[in-house]
Parts: C-alpha cells; sequence; structure tokens
C-alpha cells in the first residue's frame, strides 16, 4: 500500500536549541601545549600557592576581627561602623592580591551603579568557580551562599565580611525565604550592599544564555547586567557538568602565564509597570539584552537539564542524550520534572541497545513488538520532527505529550478493542488479536505472543476491556500507531476512487471518530 506522505507543520518554538549543549567542556591540547603547561607549571604552580598560602595567613586574622562575635547564621542587619570598615578593605584587598597571584589580568568596562540607582547585579553568563571575581570588582556586593559556607574553615570569615543572603538545604521554605530576603535587601533604599547574583543558576560554556531564575527579578527593581568574559587562546576556567574535575581546572589555570578575565557593566534595566507584575518577562528581556551585547544565542536549557543528565547517565545513555531544554518543554507541554524523568527511563529501554542514545526504526519496531510497516514508518516520522532517521530523548517527550496520548482517548481505546473483539463477546482471544495484527501490517506469519501476554495481565488467554485500557494508557503509542493505520486506510481508499472512507478498515466496519491526523499536528 502506498504510504500517505503528511504535510508536518512544526511549531517552531518547539524546534532544537541553536546550543545543543551549553553543559560540555573540552579544552583541546596540543602536545606542544601540554610539554610548555608542564614546564611552566612547575615553577609558577608551586609559586603560585605559596603566595596564595602566605596571604590567607596575613589576611584571614583580620577578617576574623571583622566579624568577631557575629551571627553564625547570618544576619538580620547590616554590619555598619568600623566592622563594616575593616572586612571590606580586608576582603576587597585579599580579593584582589588572591585574584593577581593566580595570574589573572582584568579588564572592567562600564561602570557600575550604586546601590540606589541598581539594588541588585545579573551576572552572566556563569561558567566557573573563578567567576567570584566579579565581586572584587563590582565592590564587594552580597552574594547567595549555603548556610553551610559560614562554617568552612579559612574561607568562611572572608565569606561572613560579605553578608550573604543565606540558603538552607534543611529548610523546607527556603527558597521562598531567600526570596523574601532578596527582596527586603533590595528595597532597603542603599541600607544594604547591592546583591549579586547568578541568574543562570548553574555553569554552563559561554556558548549561550540559558534560562534566567526569576529571583533576582521578582522584587521588581531596578537589576544592573554584568557580562564575564574570558578571552583566552585556551579556556580552562570554564567548569561544567562534562569536562575537567575542579582540581584539574584549577591546575590548568595556575599554570597559565596570565588569564585574561573581562568584566562589563551594562546600564541599568529599569522594569516597566507590566516587568514588575511579570518576573518571567523581566527576565526574559534583561537576558536577550545580555545576550545581545555577547552576540551569543539564548536557550531555554536550566538546572533540571543538568539533573536529566545525571539521570541519562545512570541509565546507561550518553549524559547529552537527557538534554530537553526544560523550562520550554514544561511550560509548553505542562510536564514536571517527574514526569520527564519517567520518560526518560522509557525512552533508556528503548534506546540503550542502539549507539549514541537515539532510537532507529528497528529500535522503535522492536520496542513496539511489531514488524516495520507503513503506520510504523508513519508514527516514527511523526517523532522524528528533524528528519534525519533516529528519534532522541527530546523528540521522544514532544511525541509522546503531542501526538501520542491526544489521540489516545477513551473512544479510541473503545473503538480499537471492538475492532480487535471480532465476536463482540467483551474478550480478544489470541487468536482474534493475532488475526487483525497479521491483516491490518500485512504479516501473515507474524507473532505477536509476547506482545498478547504482555495485556493479558491475568494470563488468563483472554484479553478483557480493562487489561486493554490499562496497557493503552500506559503504552499511548498503539493507540496513535492503530489511528495511523486507519487514516492510511481511508487515505488509500480515496485516492484508489472509493469515496468512503468508512469502507477502507478491512476487518471490521468500527471507524474511528477521532480528527484526522493533520488535526492532531496542527498544533504542533
Amino acid at each position: 500500500m502506498p504510504q500517505r506522505v503528511f504535510a508536518l507543520p512544526r511549531q517552531e518554538s518547539l524546534f532544537p536549541p541553536a546550543v545543543l549543549n551549553p553543559f560540555v567542556q573540552e579544552v583541546q591540547l596540543t602536545t606542544a601545549d601540554k610539554i610548555r603547561l608542564l614546564l611552566v607549571g612547575s615553577v609558577l604552580v608551586p609559586l603560585r600557592v605559596l603566595c596564595l598560602t602566605v596571604l590567607l595567613v596575613l589576611s584571614w586574622p583580620l577578617a576574623a576581627i571583622a566579624t568577631l562575635c557575629g551571627p553564625t547564621k547570618g544576619t538580620r542587619q547590616p554590619i555598619k561602623g568600623w566592622r563594616r570598615c575593616l572586612g571590606h578593605a580586608v576582603v576587597s584587598c585579599a580579593g584582589r592580591a588572591f585574584f593577581f597571584f593566580m595570574g589573572f589580568r582584568m579588564t572592567v568596562k562600564g561602570k557600575r551603579v550604586s546601590s540606589k540607582e541598581a539594588p541588585i547585579l545579573a551576572v552572566a553568563p556563569h561558567s566557573s568557580f573563578f567567576d567570584g571575581i566579579v565581586c572584587v570588582i563590582a565592590g564587594l556586593p552580597s552574594t547567595v551562599s549555603r548556610s553551610e559556607n559560614l562554617a568552612t574553615p579559612v574561607f568562611g570569615r572572608f565569606l561572613r565580611c560579605l553578608q550573604p543572603v543565606l540558603v538552607s538545604r534543611l529548610d523546607p521554605d527556603s527558597r521562598k525565604n531567600t526570596i523574601l530576603e532578596i527582596e527586603r535587601r533590595a528595597t532597603s533604599c542603599g541600607e544594604w550592599p547591592q546583591v549579586l547574583i547568578f541568574p543562570e543558576g548553574t555553569c554552563t560554556n559561554r556558548s549561550c544564555l540559558i534560562t534566567f531564575k526569576q529571583g533576582a527579578f521578582i522584587p521588581g527593581v531596578p537589576v544592573q547586567p554584568v557580562l564575564l568574559r574570558y578571552p583566552n587562546r585556551h579556556d580552562t576556567v570554564t567548569w561544567t557538568w562534562q569536562g575537567y574535575k575542579a582540581r584539574d581546572i584549577l591546575l590548568l589555570t595556575l599554570s597559565q602565564l596570565y588569564t585574561n578575565v573581562e568584566v562589563e557593566f551594562l546600564p541599568p534595566h529599569v522594569p516597566t509597570e507590566e516587568e514588575k507584575q511579570e518576573p518571567y518577562l523581566f527576565a526574559h528581556r534583561v537576558r536577550d539584552t545580555m545576550a545581545t551585547a555577547l552576540g551569543v544565542p539564548v536557550t531555554d536549557h536550566t538546572y533540571e537539564d543538568c539533573r536529566l543528565m545525571i539521570s541519562a547517565g545512570e541509565l546507561t545513555l550518553p549524559m547529552e542524550a537527557g538534554l530537553v531544554e526544560f523550562t520550554k518543554i514544561s511550560r509548553k507541554l505542562n510536564l514536571k520534572w517527574d514526569n520527564i524523568k519517567k520518560e526518560l527511563e522509557g525512552f533508556a529501554a528503548i534506546a540503550n541497545e542502539s549507539k549514541g542514545g537515539r532510537i532507529g526504526i528497528e529500535e522503535f519496531a522492536k520496542f513496539l513488538k511489531l514488524p516495520i510497516s507503513p503506520a510504523l514508518n508513519e508514527l516514527f516520522t511523526l517523532f522524528d520532527r528533524n528528519g534525519d532517521g533516529t528519534v532522541d530523548f527530546r523528540e521522544y517527550v514532544i511525541g509522546l505529550t503531542v501526538l501520542c496520548r491526544p489521540a489516545n482517548t477513551k473512544g479510541t481505546i473503545q473503538m480499537l478493542f471492538k475492532l480487535f473483539d471480532v465476536d463482540d463477546d467483551g474478550r480478544i482471544t489470541q487468536e482474534e488479536f493475532t488475526s487483525l495484527l497479521r491483516s491490518s501490517l500485512g504479516v501473515p506469519d507474524l507473532d505477536v505472543t509476547k506482545l498478547f501476554q504482555d495485556i493479558d495481565a491475568d494470563g488468563s488467554g483472554k484479553i478483557t476491556y480493562t487489561e486493554f485500557e490499562d496497557f493503552a494508557l500506559k503504552h499511548p503509542e498503539y493507540g496513535k500507531l492503530f489511528t495511523t493505520y486507519l487514516e492510511l486506510q481511508r487515505h488509500h481508499a480515496l485516492h484508489s476512487g472509493d469515496t468512503d472512507p468508512a469502507a477502507a478498515p478491512p476487518t471490521n466496519t468500527v471507524s474511528p471518530e477521532a480528527e484526522d491526523s493533520a488535526s492532531d499536528k496542527k498544533e504542533d
């Protein structure tokens, strides 16, 4: 039977992102580079470590005096008087000396405004633990930090001088309390230092700007965007989810003669009334401004994508297989992280036998326990959004949510049960089940015993409607597969000169009352 060629309109907002994986970083070093790093590093690393150690020994007592008898769990009031002056001087001087000894050469563009003009600094892209250098350049604003960090030996004292906004993993209301604290400080009319936030919430490779979290934008106060660049021949500072470990990044950076870092302060973004009411819109526009200045695209990846990457690795898939642009997919398809994680487990069950964490038509057919047929090819084509002959996890999630589940209605399930139940006794025997599948798929010797047993949950040898419905709801691919088959039958009948579409299904007079698949796809 000739296969219909469907028009496949695709919603532009669900197109793949400009940067597929912003969480991977590979430093390409030649043999000459490695030899140079070894020779230079053997001299510079010990020398720099010695200088940093001396610096900490000299500056830590002063930081301890500035925070002596201060609260260990943060403060509700800003530090004032001689403690503030001493703490600010110590951390500012020590911070600049610290990065100088590490070999950083700083370039500053633009001008930082006062806390009254812009209470919040939004810094991006966030790509390394070295990004803390912007705190020194920006005049020691408060940061957001875990409460446990205040008790860290040595560095905890320096952190207290910054009066950070604390996040507690033990507090179930931590996120809410953190936002409230940021809002309290941002609306204090300059009483508190500026609050510095990395709105991306995780490290990337700086190839794009990912989703901005809304915490910096909920207060509805002016925000000054701050850009970070590392214009170096070799990128030894980027610390992402796939790449060098922290100790390797530190060693490589200390082995460089110098490392360039550029910090640029853009004009403050004063929110409109609409942006004050819609923090998402506020964050979106600030991100667009920063992306334009950086000359990079924006994507809807977020920290939840990183969690999915880890889950993909645990399921023996390539880590990048878990990337779906979580912000976009969750918002447009109304899916929570747990839902997508569950879909990832289902995807892994199909894709583990293939290479590269993608599903081909053979794996797709094997998973459904059916041979490759026109209907199966059509369904696979609907999943394969970019037409490359494979289905990745992102396409799989969109296909299930947009195509299969809407088609898998109660009416469709009832109609399909009637098609299989030829004698209309309320049960499907293996003979009835096999006969219809062999006829519809055009495979006379098709063995569907395993599929029948999967549906026949109680092993009685007959499938009840309850068993059929339960299986169909758990595996929506089958519902879409059979409605696609019936559509192909109707299409073939129409193009053969038969004007009665209902006459197309070969085994039963029941025809689906669902819309044509073109209507299923028009919103896709």
